[in-house]
């Protein structure tokens, strides 16, 4: 067999990565630098790192985030009320492990949305499942999920999310759809997956934003008894870009 037909059927096997880096070695005549094991184990690490990359990159697609955030970008100024120590731990995604949730409030344009798409990000480069939603939006879909029969299959799909991410909780009103949508989604992840709920209202005033009051207490304690808290302080971020950009 031919060095040709030999890449021919690695990019049949979908072993691509692996035949150009071979098509690559044979152009530059370096395949006699190694021995065959070591060659071998080189073909089988650049198409595993490959592979891996592409997995990432897909994870990150599928997660929706609003904006590309990362941990080694986050400000830990003393005005943000953001203790470096504990968003370390965090950063490290043992909080997934043990299955718990994470609660950012403060006020708006203070970085609640960046903090919790970069965990977001960190967990997609673990090769966890991620996604991001503004909480009306999701509702909304929900909602109209109901119409057409698949809430049931949506629900299915939220609960097989290593990590759900609620962006501006809070920020309309619970109707019976919103409310119900809520429980039945905590109550699937409860103890099983880890969520984040970012929001300017204060978690004080969760209970009167839900309603109902036996689905409120229901919801906040699967929500709040499990969480990690983070309560942003300091002025809006978007106002020192709007003084930049003038």
């Amino acid at each position: 067999m031919n060095n040709n037909q030999t890449i021919e059927k690695l990019k049949q096997m979908r072993l691509g990565a692996m035949a150009d880096l071979h098509l690559q070695y044979m152009k530059n005549n370096q395949i006699n630098n190694s021995t065959p094991d070591e060659y071998l184990g080189l073909l089988t690490d650049h198409e595993w790192e490959n592979r891996q990359n592409l997995k990432i990159e897909r994870l990150i697609k599928q997660a929706s985030f609003g904006q590309k955030a990362s941990i080694v970008e986050i400000d830990f100024g003393a005005s943000r009320n953001l203790d470096k120590n504990m968003f370390n731990r965090l950063a490290a995604l043992d909080f997934l492990t043990r299955k718990e949730n994470i609660i950012i409030t403060g006020a708006s344009g203070v970085g609640k949305s960046y903090l919790a798409q970069a965990l977001g990000h960190q967990a997609c480069l673990d090769g966890l499942k991620v996604l991001y939603s503004s909480t009306s939006r999701l509702f909304s879909k929900l909602k109209l999920s109901r119409v057409d029969g698949t809430y049931l299959k949506e629900l299915q799909k939220l609960q097989k999310i290593n990590l759900l991410i609620l962006d501006d909780f809070g920020l309309q009103a619970f109707d019976n759809h919103a409310r119900e949508s809520l429980m039945d989604m905590i109550d699937d992840r409860y103890n099983k997956m880890s969520t984040i709920i970012s929001s300017q209202i204060p978690v004080s005033v969760w209970y009167e934003i839900i309603g109902e009051g036996t689905i409120a207490d229901a919801i906040l304690d699967r929500i709040v008894n499990s969480s990690h808290r983070i309560d942003l302080k300091g002025e809006s971020l978007r106002k020192g870009i709007l003084k930049n950009e003038n």
